[in-house]
């Protein structure tokens, strides 16, 4: 091979050998920068949603029993050996995860006495907890800690948080007694107590005061006449004396997952490893934990989103290897007429191919290292690419000596005429092609995708429809063509019939299935994501239906009355809902036996108000909305899971069903597969209208008010439930319960904007903007291909007509008129394929994760028809400007030359 000689001719056709580097370069980039961007953008959705939960959140605790020690080690001495063999046990995955750990050993709350307390008629139970390094997270405010030597007639000391001291009247020096109490309440056999300091912590944030109880705060009374818990600190070995001596005591050990330490490519393995910790708890331990909850929920957004990325990337990926091809036979089709004379000296049949060979070797596998290169300057964790790269080098390289095989080594013929008839060897293979494509599709539909898996083949059923709907175009768009030139060729003027003549003998096979693949591909991504997005719309107004929802306990009747005089609320619903209610075959409460079920609350009118008032597109049953008071009984909208089982019951005439302790008889008036307030995967409720209840005594009162305005203040909204639900305890309905947990407050507007951010949304979005992006700029690019491919002949055509009169503004006529079919027939169906795809491809790919369980529905967007006109039109300004700009750069007399090949 002569290096030499190949350098000069590389040189000889830079332009071309340019094109091809650059294509090369941007395959690899994009096979090694992108695996980095999309772990990037996975590990900060991951660690975005991991903050956004309290720190606790990620603690795996485990708990002995309350009960006396049995072990003949000190309490603390057994807790700190087994906090290391906890830890020691944990699989690989969950421990290389643990950044901070703690552990402590306390006793149950007693009742504890003193002067302090009395002064306020305080009732007060304490905990006594020992655990290390509590001084180094803390400072001394007054006094002194607890004394480690323990002396049998010393009081027991303790430390207090200095705030949870000064809430309840205690000091340094405050002397008290602590043990058990009688019937009513009172203390007996105390021991003494001191509290010999107070300290602050240094940083509250630290999760070793996130020990349960606290030790940071006052537990308030649970009801009436119950007392306030708090938790203090004490020496570890007086605590120990105390422990032999036979007083019950608990152990915790806590281990918290480092949000740093969570790697989002290895989140199966880190939640197979919590599943077998929580199946393998040790005996006489309880595990307790949460964090698999928002893992779980991020791993099926990830899963989701790395199929998406694969099919689009299949399409990309495709696009590019077409576009490869295109350009290594644009660069043959050049040089022709120089591997036609190597034959003709004496030249073997692979003496061209040899030469092209050397001259793609000096070029591919430099531009495919500079872009493997620059994909790992992208942030983000690397994938195992390499090998990909090597085979997409070794490919490219081999593209430019395998075109030049193919170049014909007899004269040339003519390119322009349509056969009617196809070869047989040409439609052996659009028939193969046609038929492989379908049963990809049926496999696709049957088998499904595994999510977070790449099945090569049924990922690239996208590749293969697209490629099948070009064949189609290619075999039916040259007929229209045809009849229409007959019909230009009655018409004065020449411009309209040599146009479609020449558009319907255009030899565009390749270049026009490169660009369906790649304006498939954006609209596929287009379609899809405009599903997602009108599919969060429902999402949020299936958990929100209104502009705003509160959820509580229980509210006092008038509180629907007191929301309704805040500024901007326009409408108030109460809605009551129950979980877990059984069924009854009588009045008497007879068990039906049927499965329990979830049932819904709702002032049909009310509903059908506050939704109209919310712009809700919520239909509201009828059954629910006209339903009155009346002696038979209620109409429900049930599950079809529910009306099956009554109607196997021979119960959906008249079944009854429990809502705060009342029964109330019901009748099946319809059926829906769901139900706004509930969770999209609850597959049993019973909906019943409020308004037709029957009168009785005990009346029931909403759990949950949706509100209609505008401005809606959620601080005010707040402060209005909470003051419904204490007024609800207060005026007596229900006595010695716990105080009620505020009230949650949710905005259709804040809800929205939660499903469209945090998460995997980031990778999702990503994708999303790539695939369309890309596909667009691919497509066009094509379409570039597309006019060059017959940029000659056409020069040849323009300088002969030029010749014999045709002004410059008929040319740029006849130029529209040649270009305008190939580019609309190119981007029309690809636009249609990428319409079609995500009615094939949505089922699969999981994409509900992204929208709160509701299914993602992909429907016709009137807005893409714009945009699908909007970038026919930019093609085909883009394409009369490349064949403007070629045609500049040719000369007449070149284009006249004889032998000149187009």
């Amino acid at each position: 091979m002569n290096v030499g000689a190949a350098v000069r001719r590389v040189r000889a056709y830079g332009g071309q050998f340019l094109l091809l580097a650059v294509l090369t370069l941007v395959v690899t980039l994009l096979i090694s920068g992108v695996p980095r961007l999309v772990n990037r953008l996975a590990e900060q959705g991951l660690r975005a949603q991991l903050n956004s939960e309290p720190a606790a959140r990620r603690d795996l605790s485990y708990t002995t029993s309350l009960e006396p020690a049995t072990s003949r080690r000190t309490a603390m001495g057994d807790a700190a050996e087994r906090f290391d063999a906890l830890a020691a046990e944990m699989p690989p995955p969950v421990r290389s995860a643990v950044t901070e750990r703690w552990y402590s050993v306390e006793t149950a709350a007693a009742r504890v006495a003193g002067p302090d307390l009395a002064a306020r008629n305080l009732l007060v139970d304490l905990g006594l907890r020992a655990m290390p390094d509590i001084q180094g997270a803390s400072t001394l405010v007054e006094g002194t800690w607890p004394s480690e030597t323990y002396v049998p007639e010393r009081p027991i000391e303790v430390a207090l948080d200095v705030d949870v001291a000064g809430k309840l009247n205690l000091r340094a020096g405050s002397q008290l007694r602590i043990g058990n109490t009688d019937d009513k309440g009172r203390l007996i056999d105390g021991a003494p107590l001191v509290v010999t300091g107070l300290f602050r912590p240094v940083d509250r944030a630290n999760g070793i005061w996130d020990g349960l109880p606290q030790l940071l705060r006052v537990i308030e009374p649970q009801g009436d006449g119950e007392p306030f818990v708090i938790v203090g600190v004490v020496a570890q070995s007086p605590f120990n004396k105390r422990a032999a001596a036979g007083w019950p005591i608990q152990s915790n050990w806590r281990y918290r997952l480092g949000v740093d330490r969570i790697d989002a490519r290895e989140l199966d393995q880190l939640i197979d490893g919590l599943q077998v910790m929580q199946r393998n708890q040790p005996t006489g331990i309880t595990l307790t934990q949460g964090v698999d909850v928002p893992l779980r929920a991020f791993a099926a957004q990830i899963d989701a989103v790395r199929t998406l990325l694969a099919v689009i990337a299949a399409g990309v990926l495709a696009t590019l290897a077409g576009l490869i091809v295109l350009a290594a036979g644009l660069a043959t089709r050049r040089r022709r007429s120089e591997f036609a004379l190597l034959r003709a000296r004496g030249g073997g049949a692979t003496a061209g191919a040899r030469r092209s060979l050397a001259e793609s070797v000096l070029v591919v596998p430099v531009a495919a290292a500079l872009g493997w290169w620059l994909g790992t300057l992208f942030p983000g964790a690397p994938d195992p690419t390499t090998p990909y790269v090597i085979v997409v080098t070794v490919l490219v390289t081999l593209a430019l000596p395998l075109a030049t095989l193919a170049v014909p080594a007899g004269g040339a013929a003519r390119r322009d005429l349509i056969r009617v008839r196809p070869s047989a060897r040409r439609l052996t293979v659009e028939v193969s092609l046609l038929l492989l494509a379908g049963l990809a599709a049926v496999l696709l539909r049957r088998r499904g995708l595994t999510l977070g898996e790449v099945d090569p083949l049924l990922v690239s059923v996208p590749v293969l429809l697209a490629v099948a709907a070009a064949v189609l175009a290619l075999r039916a768009y040259p007929w229209p063509l045809l009849l229409v030139s007959r019909l230009a060729a009655r018409t004065r003027g020449s411009v309209a019939f040599l146009g479609t003549a020449r558009a319907g003998r255009a030899a565009v096979a390749a270049p026009l299935v490169v660009v369906v693949l790649a304006i498939g591909t954006a609209a596929f991504c287009a379609v899809v994501a405009a599903g997602v997005d009108a599919s969060r719309e429902r999402a949020a107004e299936q958990i929100v239906p209104a502009d705003a929802v509160i959820r509580g306990e229980r509210f006092a009747p008038d509180t629907v009355d007191e929301l309704g005089r805040l500024p901007g609320v326009r409408a108030v619903a109460p809605v009551l809902y129950e979980d877990d209610e059984r069924f009854a075959s009588d009045e008497v409460g007879t068990d039906a036996f049927i499965g329990q079920t979830d049932v819904l609350l709702v002032d049909g009118s009310g509903l059908d108000t506050v939704a109209r008032e919310s712009e809700v597109d919520l239909p509201v049953p009828a059954a629910l909305r006209t339903a009155g008071p009346g002696s038979g009984p209620l109409p429900a909208i049930v599950s079809p899971a529910v009306a099956a089982d009554l109607a196997k019951a021979g119960l959906d005439d008249s079944a009854f069903i429990s809502v705060q302790g009342q029964r109330y008889e019901f009748r099946v008036a319809g059926t829906q597969d769901g139900f706004p307030l509930l969770a999209a995967d609850t597959g049993r409720f019973v909906i019943l209208p409020w308004q037709a209840l029957p009168t009785r005594t005990t009346i029931p009162v909403p759990t949950s008010l949706l509100i209609a305005g505008d401005s809606l203040d959620a601080e005010a909204l707040r402060v209005v439930g909470d003051q419904g639900q204490v007024r609800y305890q207060r005026d007596g309905t229900v006595t010695g319960r716990a105080r009620p947990i505020g009230v949650t407050v949710d905005t259709r507007a804040d809800v929205r904007r939660e499903l469209g951010e945090g998460g995997a949304n980031g990778v999702l979005a990503f994708g999303f903007v790539a695939g369309a992006v890309g596909g667009t700029l691919l497509g066009l690019l094509a379409i570039a291909f597309t006019v060059l491919a017959g940029a000659r002949s056409r020069g040849q055509v323009l300088s002969r007509l030029r010749t014999l009169g045709l002004s410059r503004r008929q040319w740029r006529g006849l130029l529209l008129v040649e270009l305008t079919p190939l580019v609309a027939v190119s981007v029309l169906t690809g636009a249609l394929v990428g319409t079609a795809l995500p009615l094939l491809l949505n089922p699969v790919l999981g994409l509900s994760a992204f929208t709160s369980g509701v299914p993602v529905r992909v429907a016709f967007e009137p807005s893409l028809v714009a945009a699908v006109l909007a970038l026919g039109a930019i093609a085909l300004g883009f394409a009369v400007a490349v064949e403007a700009l070629n045609n500049r750069r040719l000369r007449l007399g070149e284009v006249l030359r004889l032998g000149e090949e187009s």
